[in-house]
């Protein structure tokens, strides 16, 4: 590089090798993302032993279910929209120190009341951590790797809930169910301490607000010394900006409107899957006749199937991304539709459960490459966090409409007959993204610069 130039930042990003200083930051997002699916699902997988100690019915359950779910929402509609005008980095060390301090807390609930509580308190931290991971990350990541990368780090959240199922099925018997949920607020508050000392603001938010040059050239250079010797510095944007919009005016604007909403649709119908098999499959599959510890065992195959997601990723940055997806989601709602005819067969219900996790979670871990693809950088922070929160909602009907179901006497397979007809309405929201917003085949640029001059 040449003494005083102007450096575009994606530019440098795409044409430097991935640094140690970018693994580093991916390796405290995917923890971030992992604790997150860790802390989200553990609930479910407790919730067998609720139902025991405090003597109670399992229809009673639904709310301190959802209460995490209500707060993801809350944490990623209010808060997450923040680091569009705060800065990614700020608002996702506070929401870590909030989900870790609130979780650590809800282990020690004498009641229902006060732990759906507590629940509500650790969703709007995970709420607000989960968007700004993925920006963050996305925002450090060369064009041609974007998805892989974000998928990757995105695999955290299944990996996260299903290492809650079997680090349950160990710790309640030994040491009782309040034994996961100090794990899972520990640890992120250890987390938060690396969080302090090495987290960087994002290099594109850093042009995109005209942050000093220094700040924005430190950065560069951490992944690359030949930035030390730029003056000036510009943002190039894939996605077109809306002129004088930003954060949710521009997500809500004629322009992205209609994809935005089917990105909050697939991911809504996604999160019912999710939740409702999560959250119900370890009493359902008690209540057919399995044991309480293997239950909770066929239970956590179903999230550790999000590994699937890298390969999604990789395809995604060759291929069109929104059709990807919508194949893996009209394939999920088959394979859901199986589980509920294989009950019988434990060997074949393993399979299905499994299958069913790839497919399921490979889409919903798909789902922030696609909408940090979407949105530019003045509006990528919210139009991931509102994809994130109005999809939780997903989550919340999912174990309602399982409660729902049960109350109507719906057997095992039609319980899964149902859920799995959220797939084939995410798969068509995906279609119709596709139809009103192509993909561009050449990048629309926008140009911002920060300069010393």
């Amino acid at each position: 590089m040449n003494k005083n130039e102007t450096v575009n930042v994606q530019t440098f990003i795409n044409e430097h090798p991935f640094s140690r200083f970018q693994w580093l930051i991916f390796a405290m997002c995917f923890v971030i993302v992992l604790l997150d699916g860790f802390d989200t699902a553990a609930i479910g997988f407790i919730a067998p032993s609720l139902i025991t100690e405090w003597k109670i019915d399992r229809s009673v359950l639904a709310p301190v279910l959802s209460a995490a779910l209500f707060g993801l929402a809350f944490g990623a509609l209010v808060v997450g929209p923040l680091s569009d005008r705060l800065g990614r980095r700020n608002i996702l060390i506070a929401s870590v120190g909030v989900f870790g301090v609130a979780c650590f807390a809800s282990a020690f609930s004498g009641d229902l009341l006060h732990l759906t509580v507590m629940r509500f308190v650790t969703g709007v931290g995970l709420g607000a951590a989960m968007p700004n991971a993925v920006t963050l990350m996305s925002e450090f990541c060369p064009d041609r790797r974007r998805a892989t990368l974000i998928n990757l780090m995105f695999c955290g959240f299944p990996l996260g809930a299903a290492f809650g199922g079997f680090l349950a099925a160990w710790l309640i018997p030994h040491f009782g169910w309040r034994s996961v949920l100090i794990f899972g607020g520990t640890t992120p508050l250890l987390l938060l301490v690396a969080l302090l000392i090495a987290l960087p603001e994002s290099v594109r938010y850093q042009v995109a607000k005209a942050a000093p040059v220094e700040k924005v050239r430190a950065t560069l250079a951490r992944i690359a010394s030949d930035a030390s010797n730029a003056v000036s510095f510009v943002l190039t944007e894939r996605a077109p900006a809306v002129a004088g919009k930003s954060g949710i005016k521009l997500v809500l604007s004629s322009s992205y409107i209609v994809g935005s909403i089917m990105l909050w649709l697939a991911y809504f119908m996604g999160l019912v899957i999710f939740y409702a098999s999560i959250n119900w499959m370890p009493i359902l599959l008690k209540e057919a006749g399995l044991s309480p510890q293997h239950a909770t065992l066929i239970s956590a195959l179903f999230p550790l199937g999000g590994v699937g997601a890298v390969l999604c990723g990789v395809l995604m940055d060759r291929f069109n991304p929104n059709r990807i997806i919508a194949a893996c989601y009209a394939l999920t709602a088959i394979s859901v539709y199986c589980i509920g005819h294989a009950v019988g067969n434990i060997g074949l219900l393993m399979l299905a459960v499994f299958v069913a996790g790839v497919l399921m979670n490979t889409a919903q871990s798909s789902m922030p490459a696609l909408a940090a693809e979407f949105y530019p950088t003045q509006g990528r922070g919210t139009g991931v966090a509102w994809m994130l929160g109005l999809g939780r909602f997903g989550g919340i009907a999912g174990s309602f409409l399982v409660a729902k179901l049960t109350q109507q006497h719906f057997t095992f397979e039609g319980i899964f007959t149902v859920v799995a007809i959220a797939g084939v309405i995410s798969c068509v929201a995906l279609l119709i993204k596709q139809a009103v917003h192509p993909r561009p085949l050449v990048s629309r640029n926008r140009d911002m610069e920060v300069s010393t001059h």
